[in-house]
């Protein structure tokens, strides 16, 4: 089993222990934290670390890590752990689930976490710290570029370019060859079939509701 910090205590991080405790060969061992965020010596049974003081204790020698952070500021803050992490001498380890249907011949970089139900198909190309939530599609020939989020139920059509620190709210869609540009952000059930602008926001148009109530409606 190789050993392995998890850098967070949020809800991404408690998950992610979960998941590498019960679908690989990674045991966690500890977690650690910026030291302004330290409220206890422990999280989930395990010691909680002040991040300052990592090496000191769990040396990057015999440790590896996974930034277990949300995509929060697009991504932003967790790809700076990442940065810090790695000039740290840690080695960050990726995690693709077993119920995922993983076909790419290419693997994918280092930090990302690929949740199960997930359908990554031929020639798919997955760069760094690149989060793939529960139960998306991901065409053949796409490329998602480091620091992305893909939230549950997207479906990423062939040829698509996904460019750093976006985030593809749930059931999102992209037509095929659509280029989503760096920041950009597409909400909840939006449709994108043409390239998006830089630090662009999509959304989709929001419900309405009608004159009625729902014992008025024959289902």
């Amino acid at each position: 089993m190789k050993k392995i910090i998890i850098f967070g205590t949020g809800d991404i991080a408690q998950i992610a222990k979960y998941y590498l405790d019960t679908d690989s060969n990674y045991e966690p061992v500890a977690f650690t934290v910026d030291k302004e965020f330290l409220k206890s010596d422990s999280y989930e049974d395990l010691p909680l670390i002040a991040f300052d003081e990592l090496e000191s204790k769990y040396s990057p020698q015999q440790h590896k890590m996974f930034v277990a952070l949300s995509y929060s500021r697009m991504n932003s803050i967790r790809e700076k752990k990442y940065i810090e992490s790695k000039k740290r001498g840690y080695q960050l380890i990726s995690y693709i689930s077993s119920k995922c249907s993983y076909l790419s011949p290419y693997d994918c970089g280092d930090n990302c976490f690929i949740f199960e139900d997930n359908t990554i198909q031929p020639f798919v190309t997955i760069g760094n710290n690149v989060t793939i939530w529960s139960g998306n599609h991901i065409g053949h020939h796409s490329e998602i570029h480091d620091h992305n989020f893909i939230s549950s139920h997207v479906v990423i059509s062939g040829h698509c370019v996904i460019q750093s620190n976006c985030f593809l709210g749930v059931n999102s869609t992209l037509a095929h060859k659509v280029n989503v540009a760096k920041n950009t952000l597409v909400g909840a059930g939006a449709v994108i079939t043409s390239d998006t602008e830089e630090k662009g926001v999509y959304v989709a148009p929001r419900s309405i509701k009608i004159n009625k109530s729902s014992d008025q409606i024959r289902l």
